[in-house]
Parts: structure tokens; sequence; C-alpha cells
């Protein structure tokens, strides 16, 4: 078959997402089973995919969605556990403290926060940290799930202490011939070192793209949901929004240039909440009360905005809480977080060791770990615990805490079981009878063989499309950064930065992930409205792959 014709058929199930969510706005629960039959027809027909391998691939599929959806119940049991307790109440005041213009608290909260929260454990986890966290302060639900996938682009690639550099492109090159010749006349055979210069590449990349990225969440939070409806409004907080995104992207690039790939996002947002939080809090940069932004009245919000889980102020505690108690959740979050993901505190591999093993699943070679101890959700569920005795909350409210947190998580599983499921179909079609490569990499041959030596400016985009199809930018290097490697080759350029640029589209890609959509609107129970969602987070996206695929252009071609 011809690699044109063969590309266009891997395309489909993408398009089939695109035509039922974003053309049609089908809720995810009726448009991913369509896509899911898509992906395996294709498997069949096309590919030729023995059927115990569609199986075993569906049932990867449903293990990993079991997985975020624990993830999701724990995020929502933290929040709800805060709600009953009144430590959101008091979260919201500490925040309206520093500053009250909704467009400061989204910038600290989704862009600073959420990039150290990235760095510390990747797996979506800023959004069911910041997502609800924007809720309880009285975002619309929707302009904080938008807010929440947005920033999940320039801290990715160095997610969970730089695992999508460590491991999606150090397993995605390893063991193959060209790529070590070329590793051992670069780094001197040091495989680290080799790494580490792809890092450093990559944040660059991000720095540069990623100075925007504060602007961009403000502006379409004014211009879709304000009451305005106002890009002007979001804009005009531009020195404060350029300050916040210098402040994180600085030490950003100058840690992965010094100190490797695994902090530049824990530091980057950690020195940039430092400094930024301070000067808020003493009006540097931010806009006079006269000037302060904030949305309409609730009354008066579109009911597309609105989830299914309702802000309560009710409260169980006999007193108002101090700041310091109410924020110490979040605190316990983080340095739970971290300690459990860096191996400087040697739980990593205790907690990677404790697995269910689903090895070879019906004699394929597609196998998963299930580590329940090491995912976020753990951490989530062991601080509510905490928070429940800390906060002093009565039984009857932690009880409530649960009871809806379960709603949640039954409501959002519906789309979560098809969705994951189509996804690693996709990945899993090659080694069929009819000898093609698995769909992703199909594609990634059919562009090339279209654009040639204008390669570099589609590379982010076919990294982007690799991680919002699998959901990781650490899977999404792994499928492509050898291919990319070799392209980059051909084309008598650099290949690390070609393949650099694959890890930086491929951490943009997660802005426009289905199952990361479908997660983060799980969180505050806002379901069925997945396709406005991605059609205000395809801007973002849009931007970041093709800016990034100029830069990289001139960059290997005249840099």
């Amino acid at each position: 078959m011809h690699p044109l014709l063969l590309a266009a058929l891997s395309l489909l199930p993408i398009v089939c997402v695109g035509v039922l969510l974003l053309g049609l706005q089908w809720p995810a629960r009726r448009a991913m089973p369509i896509c899911y039959l898509t992906a395996v027809m294709l498997a069949v027909l096309i590919w030729g995919i023995p059927s115990v391998q569609l199986a075993a691939a569906t049932v990867k599929g449903l293990i990993i969605a079991g997985e975020l959806l624990f993830i999701v119940f724990g995020a929502v049991l933290l929040l709800n556990t805060l709600e009953q307790s009144g430590g959101l109440a008091s979260i919201r005041r500490s925040f309206h403290d520093i500053s009250p213009d909704r467009r400061i608290q989204v910038i600290i909260i989704a862009w600073l926060f959420g990039s150290f929260i990235e760095g510390s454990s990747g797996f979506g986890t800023p959004a069911a940290v910041a997502v609800p966290l924007l809720v309880g302060l009285g975002f619309p639900p929707m302009a904080a799930v938008v807010a929440g996938l947005i920033i999940q682009s320039t801290p990715v690639s160095f997610g969970a202490a730089g695992t999508p550099v460590l491991v999606g492109i150090g397993q995605g090159l390893a063991a193959d011939p060209a790529v070590m010749a070329y590793a051992d006349q670069a780094s001197a055979g040091n495989w680290y070192a080799f790494l580490a210069m792809i890092g450093w590449k990559t944040a660059l990349v991000h720095a540069i793209a990623g100075m925007l990225i504060p602007l961009l969440v403000v502006s379409i939070m004014t211009r879709f949901f304000g009451k305005n409806r106002s890009l002007v409004e979001g804009l005009a907080v531009w020195p404060f929004a350029l300050f916040a995104a210098l402040a994180m992207t600085v030490p950003y690039f100058a840690v992965a240039w010094l100190l490797g790939p695994e902090f530049p996002s824990i530091l980057g947002g950690l020195i940039g909440l430092a400094i930024v939080v301070p000067a808020a809090k003493h009006g540097f940069l931010v806009p006079k009360a006269d000037a302060y932004w904030d949305f309409d009245v609730p009354e008066n919000w579109d009911p597309l905005w609105i989830g299914q889980i309702k802000r309560s102020e009710a409260v169980w505690t006999t007193a108002p809480m101090g700041a310091m108690t109410a924020w110490l959740p979040y605190a316990m979050v983080a340095v739970l977080l971290v300690v459990t993901r860096l191996p400087l505190f040697r739980v990593e591999a205790w907690l990677r060791q404790a697995a269910i093993a689903f090895h070879d699943i019906f004699g394929t070679s597609i196998s998963h770990d299930l580590r329940l101890l090491y995912l976020p959700g753990t951490v989530f569920i062991v601080v509510s615990l905490i928070t429940f005795g800390t906060h002093r909350l009565s039984w009857p409210g932690y009880r409530r805490a649960w009871q809806r947190s379960l709603h949640t998580v039954a409501v959002a599983s519906p789309a979560l079981v098809f969705t994951v499921p189509m996804v690693q179909v996709f990945i899993n079609s090659d080694g069929g009878s009819r000898g093609f490569e698995a769909m992703p990499l199909a594609l990634a041959q059919g562009v090339e063989l279209l654009v040639g030596e204008a390669w570099p400016l589609f590379a982010p985009l076919i990294g982007g499309l690799g991680a919002a199809v699998a959901g990781s930018n650490t899977i999404s290097n792994m499928m492509f950064s050898l291919f990319q490697f070799h392209v980059g080759q051909r084309i008598g350029t650099d290949p690390t930065w070609i393949v650099a640029l694959q890890a930086v589209g491929g951490a943009a890609g997660n802005m426009i992930c289905v199952h990361n959509v479908v997660a983060a609107s799980a969180v505050v129970g806002l379901l069925g409205r997945e396709g406005a969602i991605l059609r205000k987070t395809m801007i973002p996206f849009a931007y970041y792959v093709f800016f990034t695929g100029g830069l990289g252009y001139l960059i290997v071609w005249h840099f």
C-alpha cells in the first residue's frame, strides 16, 4: 500500500475524534465508542491485527483507564474534604489577600503552582490539583479546566522528574547503532550527558514559547468566560503575565542547562512562586483596585460552564480556619509528590516494586504494571485522611465527601473506558499480517514523504498528535524519537534538535488529549462538554506547535 494512503487511513481515528467531539460536539461518552470501533476496524481490516492482540490492547487500556479514575477520585476526594472542612473558604480569603483579580490568581495557581506539580508528579496531576482549587476559589468549572489544560505544555517535558526525556527519549533512542555512534561523538559515550543535551535544547525552545502561555491563559479566560467576552481585558495584564512567565522560564532553562532534565519544572515553578507571590502581594505590576477583573455573578454564567459539583459554603469546623492550616493539605501533596518521585529519597523504587504485573496479556507482547501506591491518587487519598483529622472534620461531613467523590468517578467512567482502549489499539497496531508499521509511525512517515526538508516545521506537530492520542509526552517520545532522529539525519540537520522539537510538541499535545480533557473535567463534574473545551485548547496548541516548528526551522537551517 502506498505510504500516503496508509498515512491517511492512520489518521481516521483522529479525524473521528475531531468530527464527533469538535465538529458535532458530542459528549465523549457517545463519541469515543465510535472512535474505538473505528480504530478496531482499521486494525483488523487494513493492518491485519489478530483478535487476541486487539483484546490485549483493550485490556491494557481498561487498566490504564482505571488508573486515571483512581487519580480523579483522589483529587476529587481532597477537594470535597477541604470543602466540607471549611479549608476552601480560608484558601479563598488568602488569595483575596494576594489579589482579588482573577487574572492574577489563575497565573499563580495554574502556571506557577501547576508547573511545580507537573515537575513533581506528571500523570496530568496539575489539572487534578489546580482545576478543583480554581473552582473552589469561584472560577467557572469550564474556565478552570481550560486553564489547567493550557499550562500542560511548557513544564510537561520535565514532568515527573524528567521522565519524558530520561525514559521517553532515552528508551526511544536506546540501542540504535546510528544513535549510539552519534552519542559517542557528541558526548564522549556518556548517555546521560547526551540526553541532558537534548534536554537543554528542549528547554530552550519551551522557554521561548512558554513566555506567552500565562498571557494566553488569561486572554482565553476573559475572551470566553468574561462578562464582556473581551480579549483586551486579558491582554491588559501583559506586564504581570510576562513577569510571571520569565520568573519561571529563566530558572527553568538555567536548571536544564546546569543540572539536567530532572529539575527544570520543579525548581522553575518553585522559584517562580517565590518571586511572583510576594511581588503580587506588594502590588508589583498588579492592576489597581479600580481595574480588578472578575467573572460575572454565577447566576449569569452560561449553563455550559457549570459542572455537577456545586460549591458549598457549608463548613463543619467550629471556628474560622487559619490560612496555614487550610493550605497544609496542598503543601503535603507537594512534599509527598517530590519525596515519592525523586530517586534521592529512595522511596520511588519501593513504590514501583509494589506492583500488580499484567505481563504478556493473552500471550502477546503487550504488558502493563499496575502501581497503585505510586499513582498520585494514593497521595491525594492519604492527604485527605490526614486532613480529616487535622481539620477536625465531622464524620457526616467526611462521609459526604466520599459519597460525592464516588459519584463523580462513576459518571466519568463511561467516557474513559472507551477512550483509553482506543488509544492502546492505535498504538499497538504493529505486527499484523500485512506487515505495516503501527498507525502512529505510518502517519508520521506519510507526513515526512510530503514535506521533505521542511520537516522541522512539522516535527512538533507529530509529537503533539502522538501525545494527544497516547495521553502522554513520555509515550509520544518513545514512539517517535528514533523516527525523528533518523529524519533529522536524512535531511542533513542536527538530529538532536529534531528530537528536541518532538519532545516540545509531545508536551503541547497534553492540551488536546481527550482522556486528559475527560479526567480534568471529571474532577469538577464537568462531563459531556469535552468538545467545547477542546475548541478552546486547540488555540494554544496550534500556537505552540507551529511557533516552535518555525523556531526549530530557523535553528536547524539558519542558526
